[in-house]
């Protein structure tokens, strides 16, 4: 081979030490890089501190912050100490001279290796298991507190006669001491069984014993620790059956004992609890007759009684004794379940009653009467809040960068005559898209806050269609007391923004120009300390937050700035309505937030995921509630939270004063959350009940409406949720907020409503109402109104369809989707119940080609099995709908229950015949146009315009005749 170099006849290279300088710099590297670790770590910590005592909760900081501490150093040691203390165990008990074989001469050289390393390789190992257990505990920290502070619910379980707390606040900590202790010791013995083999303790191939009697001992007795926790889990298993979920033919997620549990898993746990402790007694005994024999033997008793008892029994029962006669077994059990479940879900005062929903006026008087109780049964909110904010935008957006949200909001405000009426609501905030140039400074100093609430009535449009405003323009004038219109923290500002220091802001602009402003609140995190500004420079990934000269002295950091975010972090114990909604209150815009308190164990009470039960046509990440992957058996909207949208100002109230969940989170944060009277009388008329505890609610109300054991086994009497007939997405129809009356009520009540129907049909099977006003005696009351099966009435779907296949309808519909290419968009399906029969109205939009925002053009209107009508106003509708008026298009509607009115049709028909003119008009110009015949386009368009201002006259001259 060639000489490469390097060998012993080339020349010899000498590798010299680095200089003294070099290695002073890699040092100086090396430890500046430690800093910056450390500071960033630093920066993460400091900064959630500084924000938590900006809002003033910085109790909730430490109180969890040393929790987390506490369970991660006390569990971390506790599994550090166990595995050390084993593995030095068992290295003391080694044999002094290893076996002469082949398997003891090869791991020779392992014990030689690890020899000069023995005193840290027991320290790293036990290290990285302690701190993998200390960051494991420390998730445990709600669990904790709960145990520690938990508060009795004063009701017991049926079977065990425990408290529920028990089940909600004890026995989760138990398990998850169970699950340390059982992984405690499985490391310890799988430590202790690897030390005994590197040492000669445990052979393998070996000849004479496979084991010393050392080794034999200490193993024995973690094996006998580890059946110690078997047994004990054995007897947490019998509680357990309380809170296990299962399948029933009648309810999917089932929770509780069933007769197979009470007969059959809980004696078989009880006696299996007993052969555990035995066997764990015999691999005690092992310390002192040196023998696995017995410990053998018992474990493998244990494990086939296991099998035996734990297994094959229960599924003999099942099999045997239960299925044959499954209802009468099971009834005892359903009727816990049911009791448990309706309690859990605050729903045990939920009243059901029979409603016949198919009433036939059988005089002239009965159409007077019901067309006088149509105009205060309810007030009909035409103003879609799910379909106008489209209009909101276009005409009060003002500026690029301000947005409304794609859903408003449905609140109530006195009017000029001093009444309440349902208002839609919506704020006028940041739109950073919108800034016509986009740089750091435009967007995170400029541009801080939207401007204003915009208002408008529920129930009235302006000429036209539009929206009928109450509050509006920049800034906004109207009804509204004056108020802080700045709007520093809403749903849709996620950026930061530093505000207070030199550089202005820009307020809003009008005809005279840019109007600056300079924040004054107290709100957000101070700037004028370098430490604090190195740290969110690290913290936001922006180094210029160190040194821009547009941060000054009294330059403050806003961030964490939608309600629903505040209200989580300040309280992290609780879940948030998907729903932040804003109100006017004391002169102050404030976002008004619901919360809720769940458990998960909740004896007998079935389960739900609220991801699920909350989802509807609207849900989107936006509306979506928070945890909604969490599956709950207990749920109470206890607290009312509001967020300030000026200085951001959180505040928590006790809303449910019963709730033993919130007193033990009471108990656990102090002074976090206020008393109910602390509640000021204009944020109480603003409060209402949660859309998402109501859905919630309502899906458990499709089976536990139901309370008798054999009717809820059979299932006949299920409902289901319809979905939206007026969208295309198959989700279910979103409940809706409504004044309305209720047959047992005497006056219109704030109200959140919603249907049913029976289990994949489409007829109606019930409505739902509860009582959403909260300065009402019956806020929160539950009714029902179950419609006979023997007499379907049409629901949304059917009601929907029965709209849409209607000839006339269908006519107009099409002659005013063309004119103009436009769009139809239908607004919510209200359903309402009257004089034993249920009033269905429906807004119906249309959205030109030339404008991007719809507006409300006519109202759609059926009662019982009367023909639909379709009208320009709702009181035309209803007009008709009754039989006080002839309709103003199409044929003669006969009035409910098939009489006469004595209106005359003539003006209708003068209607219809200029709407097939308006259609033919229409038809010969798109003729024309294809042709590229201009002079016909032109004609056809002027006779188009002719035949429906004719078809306009026509229709008021027709509207006054019948009034």
């Amino acid at each position: 081979m060639p000489d490469r170099g390097g060998g012993p006849s080339g020349p010899r290279i000498r590798v010299g030490r680095p200089s003294r300088r070099f290695r002073t710099l890699l040092m100086t590297l090396g430890v500046l890089a430690v800093l910056a670790m450390l500071f960033v770590m630093f920066s993460g910590f400091w900064t959630d501190w500084l924000w938590y005592r900006s809002v003033h909760f910085s109790s909730v900081f430490t109180t969890t912050l040393w929790t987390k501490i506490g369970l991660f150093f006390s569990f971390g040691v506790v599994m550090a100490v166990a595995v050390g203390v084993n593995i030095w165990l068992a290295h003391r008990l080694r044999p002094p001279l290893s076996a002469m074989s082949v398997e003891q001469q090869s791991l020779d050289r392992y014990r030689m290796g690890v020899a000069p390393f023995k005193k840290w390789a027991l320290v790293a190992v036990t290290a990285v298991i302690g701190l993998i257990a200390g960051a494991s505990a420390s998730g445990e920290w709600r669990t904790w507190l709960q145990w520690v502070n938990g508060v009795p619910f004063g009701t017991t379980d049926p079977q065990f006669h425990k408290d529920v707390s028990f089940y909600a606040f004890d026995l989760p900590w138990y398990r998850f001491l169970l699950s340390f202790g059982f992984a405690c010791a499985v490391l310890s013995l799988v430590a202790a069984v690897l030390t005994h083999y590197l040492y000669g303790g445990l052979r393998l191939t070996s000849p004479g014993s496979r084991a010393t009697a050392a080794a034999t001992g200490h193993l024995s007795v973690l094996l006998g620790l580890f059946v110690s926790l078997k047994a004990v889990a054995y007897w947490l298993d019998r509680y357990g059956l309380a809170v296990k979920s299962s399948g029933l033919k009648s309810a999917d997620n089932w929770t509780g004992l069933r007769y197979v549990d009470a007969n059959a898993y809980l004696p078989a746990k009880t006696i299996l609890f007993f052969i555990a402790a035995i066997c764990a007694v015999l691999f005690f005994a092992t310390l002192w007759r040196r023998t696995w024999q017995l410990p053998v033997i018992g474990f493998g008793l244990m494990v086939l009684s296991a099998v035996l008892i734990g297994g094959l029994y229960p599924a003999i029962v099942q099999k045997f004794q239960v299925q044959p006669n499954e209802q009468a077994k099971e009834a005892p059990y359903i009727k816990q379940n049911i009791k448990a479940t309706r309690d859990a879900y605050d729903i045990q005062d939920s009243e059901v009653k029979s409603y016949k929903g198919n009433y036939k006026p059988a005089s002239e008087e009965d159409r007077q009467r019901l067309r006088d109780d149509a105009d205060t049964v309810a007030s009909m909110r035409l103003l879609d809040p799910n379909v106008v904010s489209p209009a909101f935008q276009q005409q009060q957006q003002v500026r690029s960068y301000y947005q409304f949200p794609s859903t408003l909001d449905v609140d109530r405000y006195k009017g000029k005559d001093g009444k309440e009426q349902d208002t839609v609501i919506g704020l006028r905030e940041l739109n950073l898209a919108g800034i016509p140039e986009r740089n750091w400074i435009n967007d995170h100093f400029k541009y801080t806050h939207g401007y204003g609430a915009v208002t408008a009535k529920g129930t009235e449009t302006a000429d036209g269609g539009g929206p009928q405003y109450t509050e509006s323009d920049l800034p906004t004038k109207g009804q509204l007391p004056k108020y802080e219109q700045r709007v520093y923290y809403g749903e849709k500002t996620t950026q930061y923004s530093i505000v207070g220091g030199p550089q202005k802001e820009l307020d809003y602009s009008d005809d005279s120009g840019e109007k600056g402003y300079r924040y004054q609140g107290k709100s957000g995190v101070s700037l004028s300390n370098p430490i604090n500004r190195a740290a969110y420079a690290v913290a936001f990934g922006e180094p210029q937050i160190l040194y821009s000269g547009a941060i000054g002295d009294k330059s403050r950091i806003l961030y964490n700035r939608t309600p629903k975010e505040r209200v989580e972090s300040v309280a992290p114990w609780l879940t948030i309505d998907g729903d932040a909604y804003p109100a006017v209150i004391d002169g102050r815009i404030q976002w008004i937030v619901d919360a809720y308190t769940t458990s998960n164990g909740y004896p007998y009470a079935s389960r739900t995921t609220l991801g699920e039960s909350t989802a509807d046509s609207l849900t989107n990440g936006q509306r979506a509630v928070v945890a909604q992957q969490n599956q709950v058996n207990y749920i109470r909207n206890s607290v009312k939270a509001t967020v300030d949208a000026y200085d951001g100002t959180v505040k928590l109230y006790q809303w449910d004063t019963k709730d033993p969940v919130l007193k033990t989170w009471m108990k656990a944060f102090p002074g976090t959350v206020e008393k109910k009277s602390s509640i000021s009388p204009d944020l109480l008329a603003h409060l209402r009940y949660p859309q998402d505890l109501f859905k919630v609610q309502r899906q458990l109300l499709t089976t536990y409406h139901v309370t008798d054991p054999g009717t809820f086994y059979t299932g006949s009497e299920r409902w289901q949720i319809p979905s939206d007939p007026t969208t295309k997405s198959g989700n279910a129809v979103p409940p809706y907020y409504l004044s309305m009356k209720m047959p047992d009520q005497k006056a219109q009540a704030f109200s959140l409503t919603t249907t049913f129907t029976p289990n994949k049909k489409d007829n109606l099977g019930a409505f739902m109402a509860v009582d959403a006003d909260a300065t009402s005696a019956d806020y929160g009351r539950v009714r029902l109104l179950k419609l006979p099966a023997q007499t379907p009435v049409p629901g949304p779907q059917l009601a929907q369809s029965k709209f849409n296949s209607d000839p006339t309808i269908a006519n107009e519909l099409n002659i005013l989707k063309k004119f103009g290419d436009s769009e139809i968009e239908y607004g919510n399906l209200l359903t309402v119940p009257l004089h034993d029969g249920l009033l269905y109205v429906e807004p119906v939009y249309l959205r030109g080609a030339n404008t991007n925002y719809p507006l409300l053009k006519k109202v759609l209107v059926s009662y019982g099995d009367s023909k639909p009508v379709l009208e320009n106003s709702l009181k035309d509708a209803l007009d008709v709908v009754f039989g006080k008026k002839a309709p103003s298009t199409g044929s003669e509607n006969p009035p409910p229950g098939g009489g006469q009115t004595g209106e005359q049709p003539p003006a209708g028909q003068t209607v219809q015949q200029a709407l097939t003119d308006a259609e033919k008009a229409y038809d010969d110009g798109e003729k024309a146009r294809v042709a590229g015949d201009w002079a016909a386009y032109g004609e056809a368009q002027k006779r188009l315009k002719d035949a429906l201002d004719r078809a306009a006259k026509a229709s008021e001259k027709g509207g006054k005749a019948s009034d």
